[in-house]
């Protein structure tokens, strides 16, 4: 049995070396806000984190993904939706189908973690994702509204703090 840091906690697995992590996500660990869309890094569905970084789970191998890496999946990110970008997005009504929206709210989360006041192309830069409702207006939306903390004029309670999204 390998072990895995998935959402804090030491998760053990048993898989092929090349498997996608996403596969031991999904199948093996339960954790399935993290969805299957293309298979080919582009359409960004399978984003989780790892050490901070936004990565396509559906082709990174699980034998690249070591017990110090911290793995972070939609459930981790906030459990009960309490996230300020979480928040953004029902508050803004991002998702239609919301198929894409697990991956792009990590992207999105990651994103203003290093960058707490984006730019339009720092947003366009960053969310890479593919959503095929078209949302993208809504997306961009949403992401200023977290990082220029105009959150209270939309009817969000988003906690800022010391600068950044907490």
């Amino acid at each position: 049995m390998a072990k895995i840091n998935v959402n804090g906690a030491t998760r053990q697995f048993k898989a092929e070396p090349d498997t996608p992590l996403l596969w031991v996500l999904r199948e093996q660990l339960g954790m399935t806000g993290t969805k299957y869309g293309c298979g080919i890094a582009v359409c960004g569905a399978c984003t989780v984190h790892i050490n901070g970084v936004p990565t396509r789970s559906c082709v990174r191998p699980i034998s690249s993904v070591g017990p110090r890496e911290k793995v972070v999946t939609i459930e981790g990110l906030s459990p009960n939706g309490s996230h300020p970008v979480q928040k953004a997005w029902v508050a803004l009504d991002v998702p239609q189908c919301g198929y894409c929206q697990s991956g792009m709210v990590m992207a999105a989360a990651a994103l203003l973690k290093t960058k707490p006041n984006p730019s339009d192309a720092d947003i366009d830069a960053a969310m890479s994702n593919i959503c095929r409702c078209g949302t993208y207006n809504r997306i961009r939306a949403a992401i200023k509204a977290v990082a220029q903390g105009s959150t209270r004029s939309a009817g969000l309670d988003i906690q800022h703090t010391n600068g950044s999204v907490a």
